[in-house]
């Protein structure tokens, strides 16, 4: 029996104990012990990454994911995606995501991870189709929630049209931690009985389910778990993958990895946590056990942008208030799971709505769109009331939303000019306009400053 391991330290560990603000010096000493530890991936792009890299970092995620394929030749590189919104917070044109996915192979990644956060396939279908014309390997996800409208027959019925779809796996994402082993075990048998593709399994520590929710997984047939370094595992994070690794190892599961690498690279992390505590960007909130995330369902990187949020506006006693406002809005919404974009969109209103003592008194410009259906088809129904507030008597968008969008390349492309030295800066622009423009007119001034330095040493 076999089980491969996903490491996510590079990405959702990351993301979801320190917002990720890794940077790449952080890291680029322990990534060829990565390389060689055994791993069936490393996932180390997409989701937030991109994003903190421009805004926070001053890096250039497409240079950080060139510096970790040329010291990672072995191992697959794997990066999560939004679908159509790829990895920003609205739908782009399908030339935007076709482009984008296509730079992100010759970039370096293996294995693209596809989801739609209302788990609305129409918003996956081009991401798909062009993975699969590039020679990567498209992983078709289901977001993981429960809800009176969601059940074991849905997501199955999901794994089948993905199936369909051309996707090479099947992913069931557990944004929140909120999947039991039953229901992860239950889960897993249902799509292996009807699905004839690998199965992953991801889930969180946040509840203290998460490891028992993998081992029960793995029982049920799952072929692939993901799981951080235990250093930068629990809480809001991933299981440990040295703990997974021993247990199903005694188990009688081959695991293909190398435990003494994994001791080494997680005696390098040690120091990287220290610090992250040492400076207040760990906070120990997050690495607590949260048995109360089984009502409210606020995954990982969500609670800890909450919490960033709050103290940032020396309000974090309002952090339980938030979450519990954060289940109402959701029914408000038509229970969409919680996983980016909606769950920052849920979260953000939940805080306003907290905040302002009000419900509703200010709606953000996201949750206008949401319920527009500019994100796709709610899951269920969006509360009446609320629609009529926002609609006004117009009609909500019923097409795939792609559909009515113009092309977007060229326009970008134009728009940023000379600042873009590459298709992938066109494509910073088109996701990241502000962040991108601001971090290119850096690198330029950067770029004269070191000229005139090297003029005047010859």
């Amino acid at each position: 029996m076999k089980v491969q391991f996903t490491e996510t330290i590079l990405r959702d560990a990351n993301q979801s104990l320190i917002a990720t603000r890794m940077p790449f010096e952080d890291f680029e000493p322990i990534l060829s012990e990565l390389d060689k530890a055994g791993y069936y991936s490393l996932e180390c792009w997409g989701g937030a990454t991109f994003d903190s890299c421009l805004r926070y970092l001053n890096e250039d995620p497409w240079e950080r994911l060139r510096k970790i394929r040329k010291a990672c030749p072995n191992t697959k590189l794997q990066m999560l995606l939004r679908g159509q919104n790829l990895l920003g917070y609205k739908h782009y044109p399908d030339d935007i995501v076709r482009a984008f996915i296509r730079k992100s192979v010759e970039n370096g990644i293996d294995i693209i991870r596809i989801f739609d956060a209302l788990n609305d396939l129409r918003n996956i279908e081009v991401a798909v189709d062009e993975t699969l014309k590039c020679g990567a390997h498209p992983s078709g996800t289901i977001c993981y929630t429960l809800s009176p409208i969601h059940n074991l027959e849905s997501y199955v019925a999901l794994a089948k049209e993905m199936e369909k779809m051309g996707v090479l796996s099947i992913c069931i994402k557990d944004m929140a931690g909120i999947m039991s082993p039953q229901e992860a075990y239950d889960l897993v048998k249902a799509i292996k009985a009807e699905v004839k593709l690998p199965v992953v399994v991801h889930t969180h520590s946040t509840t203290g389910l998460g490891t028992m929710t993998l081992l029960k997984a793995v029982e049920a047939g799952a072929d692939v778990i993901d799981t951080a370094i235990s250093c930068f595992s629990g809480g809001t994070s991933q299981p440990p993958t040295e703990t997974l690794e021993y247990t199903l190892t005694q188990m009688g599961y081959d695991c293909g990895l190398d435990t003494k690498l994994l001791k080494k690279i997680n005696d390098f992390f040690k120091p990287v946590r220290a610090a992250a505590l040492d400076s207040k960007l760990l906070n120990p909130v997050v690495l607590a056990t949260d048995t109360d995330a089984l009502s409210y369902q606020v995954p990982g990187g969500m609670l800890s942008n909450l919490v960033a949020q709050l103290t940032a506006a020396g309000k974090l006693e309002k952090l339980e208030e938030v979450l519990l406002e954060v289940p109402r809005v959701r029914k408000d919404m038509g229970y969409p799971p919680l996983v980016t974009p909606l769950s920052q969109m849920v979260g953000v209103q939940a805080t306003s709505n907290v905040l302002n003592g009000e419900r509703y008194k200010n709606i953000s410009k996201e949750i206008l769109n949401y319920i527009h259906g500019d994100y796709g088809k709610a899951p269920g129904e969006i509360d009446k009331e609320l629609s009529e507030k926002v609609l006004q008597g117009k009609e909500p968008v019923t097409c795939r939303f792609a559909d009515t969008l113009e092309p977007g390349f060229e326009k970008a492309k134009e728009e940023i000019g000379k600042l873009a030295k590459s298709e992938e800066d066109v494509l910073s622009y088109a996701l990241f306009p502000t962040q991108a423009e601001a971090f290119f007119e850096k690198r330029e001034e950067k770029a004269k400053n070191t000229f005139k330095y090297t003029i005047r040493e010859v």
